[in-house]
């Protein structure tokens, strides 16, 4: 008798230190993707955030769905044929590429009313809800895209686009940011809005832009805003982004190691009260 008394307390105290492992799909675009691809940062990264998360919330188990250069409107599109599986917690950080893609926004009616896959808005409430047909308790969260400076890819100088400080055919990548800010809101899910963070401001984003001076044809390191109006011809000039220019993002855009930590510390925050 008295061994099974101390055969139950061993199992009870075994199986309260026990946590559970933690289903997470990661639904997003290059900056998701890019956690198992350091070498197409030019191995300027060492981890993204999703390799952040476990190591810091180890119950956690991930699932990398991130698509390079995918649009919500993609994703949303191809939805069915992405092989997204059941998990107890989905993040979903998409919006940047619908901003340089000139994707229409559209309005929170489009997403109340499931308009379908015409606008962003649209596009996520069919992402949303095919989340929530893999599995109804799932939690969700959202996440802002962040804000950007003009990109340069690393392996591809003519693969440029300017920041997020001016519009794109009449938007701006802030009224995206606003919108998911309202999707959440609208379902009263967690968001985590990078667009508005402290920190990752325009300014923060690169310490300089090494660019030729105009006046003088000679190098030098302009920092934000002033490198926003110097021109930059890819098939002649360095890359404008040496290492030692890294800031929140390597390139303008895609998150350098302290801004996937950045990611991580806010996406840890929510996780580790579920």
């Amino acid at each position: 008798m008295k061994k099974l008394v101390l055969l139950f307390f061993f199992v009870l105290l075994h199986t309260s230190f026990t946590q559970r492992e933690i289903t997470w799909v990661a639904i997003g675009d290059s900056i998701t993707y890019l956690n198992e691809h350091p070498d197409e940062t030019g191995n300027r990264i060492t981890k993204g955030y999703m390799t952040g998360v476990v190591e810091k919330l180890p119950a956690f188990h991930y699932i990398n769905k991130g698509y390079n250069g995918w649009t919500s409107i993609k994703i949303a599109t191809d939805i069915e044929k992405l092989n997204i599986p059941s998990a107890d917690v989905y993040s979903i950080f998409l919006g940047t590429n619908d901003w340089w893609g000139s994707k229409p926004l559209g309005t929170l009616a489009d997403y109340e009313n499931n308009t379908g896959v015409a606008t962003v808005q649209g596009s996520f409430r069919v992402i949303i809800n095919k989340l929530r047909s893999l599995n109804a308790q799932a939690k969700i969260v959202l996440i802002t895209p962040m804000q950007r400076v003009d990109f340069v890819y690393i392996n591809n100088y003519k693969n440029n686009a300017f920041g997020s400080y001016k519009e794109k055919n009449g938007q701006m990548l802030e009224q995206f940011a606003d919108a998911i800010v309202a999707i959440a809101k609208k379902e009263d899910i967690p968001v985590v809005d990078l667009y508005h963070k402290k920190g990752m401001d325009h300014a923060n984003l690169v310490r300089f832009k090494y660019l030729k001076d105009p006046a003088t044809g000679q190098y030098k390191k302009f920092s934000y805003p002033d490198f926003v109006d110097v021109p930059f011809n890819p098939a002649t000039d360095e890359y404008p982004y040496p290492v030692e220019a890294s800031h929140v993002t390597y390139d303008g855009l895609h998150p350098s190691d302290e801004g996937y930590e950045m990611i991580t510390k806010e996406l840890v925050k929510i996780f580790k009260k579920w």
